[in-house]
Formats: structure tokens, C-alpha cells, sequence
């Protein structure tokens, strides 16, 4: 089988389901950030040691893979005729409930935040800090869709959620590396 189909030369693409539409639409949009963002965090992954962190991402590229399926699916075409849903799986309080005990564990290990934090603290934490920011576009472009197309409350619960645990890993990872976290404190310029 090729890999390319020619169907996509006129700036359109599938969506799943079949639907038709632009390159350039709100929903495609959306799913490509969500796949830049699982890209993003493969890069993470190979700057990182630690087999649990390393364990962790792997799983919420799993779940980026399970968002991003059901955001490149129009809400009409969620359920099949036979009243099924069209996706084998779709993200739920569970997965968000996951990300929340995570941060849970790391935040009881890190110092209280006086200051905002300039991304850095190492190549590894900095790789975390572009995740997060690739995060918050993704979140911000599902609540663009959902302005004109229903999107279940659940995905962008997860996305923001997502880049909440983001930062918190990228602190964690700072300190676990011995690097050096730098703030901006506007009373030190």
C-alpha cells in the first residue's frame, strides 16, 4: 500500500467518517496540534531517564492518539447508525483523574512557587516547557472548535490538564537533574 493518495492535492482531507473539508478548517486545526504535541513529547522522551516519567508520556500519547481520532471526527458521525460510537475509545474522567494524581506526587516533592518560571532548567525540563506551550495552542484550538462545533467537554478538560502536569513534570525533572529552575522575579531586573 503507498503511503500517499493524491486525495489531499486540492487542500482537502478526510475527516473520519468520510466528511470532506478543508485543510484549513477549525477541526483539522485542532488534531494537528494535538499530533504536533504527541511529536513533541516523543522528543521529551528521548531527553528523559526516568523509566517512570518515561512510562507516563507513553501513556499520554496513547491518550493524545485516543483525543486526536476523536477530534478529527465530526460530533454527527460519533455514533453509527446502530447507535455504537464510530471510536473504540475516547477520553474520560479517568484519563484526566490520572494526570491530576501524577501532579499530585510530583508537587509533594518540588518547593511551593514564588515566582513564574522561565523555560529552562535543562535540556530535558525545556523539552517539557515546549510541550506544555504546544499544549496550551492545542486546548486553545479545540475551544475554537468548539465555538462552532460541539466538542466534548472532556477534551479540553484533558488538554488543559495536560499542560498543567506538563509544567509540573518540567520542574520535577529540573530537580531530579540538578538543574537550576530560573524565575522571573520583576523585583530582580
Amino acid at each position: 500500500m503507498k503511503i500517499y493518495t493524491k486525495t489531499g492535492d486540492k487542500g482537502e482531507t478526510a475527516l473520519y467518517g468520510g466528511t470532506r473539508v478543508s485543510k484549513a478548517s477549525a477541526r483539522v486545526e485542532s488534531y494537528g496540534n494535538i499530533d504536533e504535541l504527541n511529536s513533541f513529547i516523543g522528543f521529551a522522551k528521548a531527553e528523559i531517564k526516568d523509566e517512570k516519567v518515561i512510562s507516563q508520556l507513553k501513556k499520554i500519547q496513547f491518550d493524545l492518539f485516543t483525543l486526536g481520532s476523536e477530534s478529527a471526527t465530526p460530533t454527527d458521525k460519533l455514533t453509527l447508525a446502530n447507535g455504537k460510537s464510530r471510536l473504540a475509545l475516547m477520553i474520560s474522567e479517568k484519563e484526566i483523574e490520572e494526570l491530576e494524581s501524577w501532579m499530585d506526587a510530583y508537587e509533594s516533592e518540588l518547593a511551593p512557587l514564588q515566582f513564574f518560571i522561565l523555560p529552562g532548567g535543562g535540556r530535558a525540563a525545556t523539552s517539557l516547557h515546549i510541550c506544555r506551550t504546544v499544549c496550551r495552542r492545542a486546548e486553545r484550538s479545540l475551544v475554537f472548535l468548539n465555538e462552532t462545533e460541539t466538542v466534548r467537554p472532556e477534551l479540553i478538560k484533558y488538554l488543559n490538564r495536560l499542560s498543567d502536569y506538563l509544567f509540573m513534570l518540567a520542574r520535577y525533572v529540573s530537580k531530579t537533574y540538578g538543574e537550576k529552575e530560573e524565575y522571573w522575579n520583576p523585583n530582580e531586573r
